[in-house]
């Protein structure tokens, strides 16, 4: 299989963004043991600065003619080096290294959204495919659950309890594989937009994990959007979050169903009969006789 330029270039990217992360240990390698650590932690944030704004400039000269190329390129560099000081807390003291896998879980998951989308659903890739700006809504919940983890590790830690956030990151994990094994399984049929026509390459998928779900993919996130919350172990935002995804998912599934019920007819209508969507609480789309 050809990789497409696209794939190519935000991989390419994402990487040069975990330099963080080799720079950030060599760093520590030559520093003075005996130095002042406030004064070397600043030193190192300025490098790491630099290291960043170097790259995102490097981007804008390289790519000042190809505009999708750009944002493709700005993108993956800025989640790379998310990914990269994720693990770099990951490997400290809990409960900040919670912090840590939470951010590696969140920039993987919208990095990988555009590359599974750029190799396995090309004609639906847009720069928008890394789900960034998902929704203003979505920028608000993520601000207010990084508000509700630091003010409760300031004001109350002992809430940031290791167990549960090792069952956060399991569901986090767990969720963002069985997306990607459902965009993997249905290939140009799955999009990120609930589609209005029928392609000539969309066919109903009800193979592989689309045996045991209607829709996986959204089972998936639905998990992993549950899963962060949990892994901050934020008790706010896990309420807030998991009621705002339940009618999200709901009002998606209901909408998605009347299209394809549509398009496929009486063969959705039976796959509806012998497939649950897996998600709780929740039918989809019923056809009334």
């Amino acid at each position: 299989m050809a990789i497409p330029l696209e794939a190519n270039v935000s991989l390419r990217w994402f990487f040069v963004g975990n330099f963080v992360l080799f720079i950030h240990y060599l760093l520590l390698l030559f520093e003075d043991a005996s130095a002042d650590n406030t004064r070397t932690s600043l030193k190192h944030i300025i490098v790491l600065i630099a290291f960043s704004l170097v790259n995102f400039f490097a981007i804008l000269v390289y790519y000042r003619k190809r505009y999708e190329l750009k944002l493709i390129s700005l993108q993956s560099a800025f989640l790379g080096m998310v990914f990269a000081t994720g693990t770099i807390l990951s490997l400290g003291h809990l409960p900040l290294a919670g912090f840590g896998w939470y951010l590696c879980v969140l920039s993987f998951f919208h990095f990988a959204e555009f590359l599974f989308t750029a190799l396995y659903q090309y004609p639906s890739l847009t720069v928008e495919s890394f789900l960034l700006n998902h929704s203003f809504a979505y920028g608000i919940a993520a601000c207010s659950s990084w508000v509700e983890f630091f003010v409760e590790l300031y004001l109350i830690p002992s809430i940031k309890y290791w167990p549960f956030m090792i069952l956060g990151l399991s569901l986090c994990v767990g969720g963002e594989l069985m997306r990607k094994v459902a965009m993997l399984t249905a290939k140009r049929s799955f999009n990120h937009y609930i589609q209005l026509t029928r392609d000539d390459d969309h066919h109903l998928v009800t193979n592989g994990i689309y045996a045991w779900s209607r829709h996986p993919a959204y089972v998936g996130w639905f998990s992993w959007s549950v899963g962060t919350q949990v892994l901050l172990c934020n008790p706010i935002c896990l309420v807030g979050y998991t009621l705002a995804s339940w009618r999200f998912f709901k009002e998606r599934v209901e909408d998605e169903e009347i299209t394809l019920v549509h398009f496929f007819g009486e063969d959705y209508l039976n796959y509806q009969k012998a497939v649950g969507t897996r998600l709780p609480f929740i039918y989809g789309y019923r056809v009334e006789l």
